[in-house]
Order: C-alpha cells, then structure tokens, then sequence
C-alpha cells in the first residue's frame, strides 16, 4: 500500500513539474509577428494580386521548426489575398506544397488579426513577406508604418522579403527615414522589368529606398541574396526568402 501511495506522489510530482516546464518553456518562446497585404488588385490592369506564397511559407516554416510562435497580421484582418500567380504548381516549392497541405496554417490565414489592433510589445521581431499587394496598401498604411518604427526603436528585428521593403518608403525614426544609411536590398528594377510591371507598379523599389537616402546594394537577377544592416533585414526575390528568415533566426537567438 505504502509502494503505490509512493508512486502516485511520484507520478503526480512529475506531472506537476512536466507542466510547468511546458509553462515555462511557452513563456520563453519567442514571437515573430508576419504582416502581410490585404490588396488583391494588380493596379488598374483588371488582373489579381496579394502576397507571393513562397515568400511566406519558406520563412513560417524556417521559423516554426526552430520554435518561433508566428501571428499573423493584415491592414483588413480575415483572409489576405494569395497572388495566383504563386500559387502555379510551375513556382511550387517543398515549402508551398507544405503550405498548400497545412491546413491549420490555412485556418490561421482565414482569421488573420487586424493589422491596427496589434502591438509590438507582444512580439520580438516582425518580418514582411513580398508579392505585388503591398506596394497599395501596406506602403501608405498607417498602422503598419508606426508598427515598423516601434519595432525598431524597441530593437527589435524587422524583416523583409522581394517587393516588402517597399513598405519602408514612409516609414521614419527621429525625422529620417529609416532606410537612410542603411544597406538594403528589394526586388530590382531589372527584375521588375523583367515580369513587365515597371509601368504598373506605384513605384520602383529599388528607386524609391536609394532615393530615401539607402545604400541599395543587388545580385544576379532571380539568385538568393540577402542583407542584414543591425536590425534591418532585407532580401532580394522569392529565392531570398529563406535567407531573410535565417538572418532573422540569427537575431533571435
């Protein structure tokens, strides 16, 4: 009788530590806020638009299998656009046929938080992915602007993948813009060229930011490249994606 009142206070003792374990290992865990565009409209060319799924899924899940805590965030909340163009098993990738299968993820997509209603105080970093979409809507959000400055003037990390780092066009720190200085990186208007949207898009990426005062620096069209200036993290394309969220992991650690 004594034996197995032992081994319930020693099965009981565990289990309470094992919880609170788990506790603290949750408390500890650290939160990467994702915001992506809410426009699904390419201009004024009738064709559709929103984020590019690689740029999202290769960092999620770079960051979720190292035990990152990701939210999700857009200016309108629910649903963000997708480009279908992404979405074209010809672009597929391992991390958008994951993506395109996970459908907890595909559930969080659906009930993404409104953008005004977040505050960096619950997370340690943010990252953007690209695609056309927030060349309209994130560049002149107010909400994602402030977000973008409190990050980084809590230092904490900002990251951002192909057309992203448009979205620091209007965003400064103590009167400057907060580019000026600072090595970065976007998709090129050689690569914009490329896809035929140079006299659709708002404006150039590459034209903006250096003429915000960035020292814009490039690699070959389409090839993985990646920079990280402090706490700016910036990337080139689709294929810099994985880059921009092991620089981010780096920081985080």
């Amino acid at each position: 009788m004594k034996k197995i009142v032992l081994l319930a206070i020693i099965a009981f003792t565990t289990a309470g530590l094992s919880a609170v374990a788990q506790k603290s290992n949750k408390k500890g865990m650290k939160k990467v806020l994702f915001v992506v565009t809410s426009n699904d409209k390419l201009g004024n060319t009738g064709e559709k638009t929103g984020f590019w799924s690689e740029e999202f899924a290769a960092p999620y899940y770079e960051l979720l299998d190292q035990g990152i805590e990701i939210t999700i965030a857009s200016p309108l909340g629910g649903q963000p656009p997708i480009d279908p163009k992404s979405a074209d098993p010809a672009s597929a990738t391992e991390d958008t046929k994951r993506f395109d299968a996970d459908k907890v993820l595909q559930e969080k997509l659906k009930n993404t938080l409104k953008l005004s209603t977040v505050n960096q105080k619950d997370y340690d970093a943010v990252f953007y992915p690209g695609g056309h979409g927030p060349l309209w809507d994130l560049v002149e959000d107010k909400s994602s602007i402030a977000l973008i400055e409190a990050f980084y003037t809590n230092k904490k990390p900002v990251a951002f993948v192909c057309h992203a780092p448009a979205v620091l066009k209007n965003v400064k720190v103590k009167g400057e813009y907060l580019v000026k200085g600072k090595k970065v990186t976007g998709f090129t208007n050689a690569e914009e060229e490329a896809v035929g949207l140079t006299k659709v898009v708002p404006f150039l990426l590459e034209d903006a930011l250096t003429q915000n005062g960035a020292e814009f620096s490039k690699g070959a069209n389409w090839q993985p490249y990646a920079v990280a200036d402090g706490l700016l993290i910036t990337g080139q394309n689709p294929a810099s994606s994985k880059l921009v969220a092991g620089k981010l992991l780096e920081q985080l650690k």
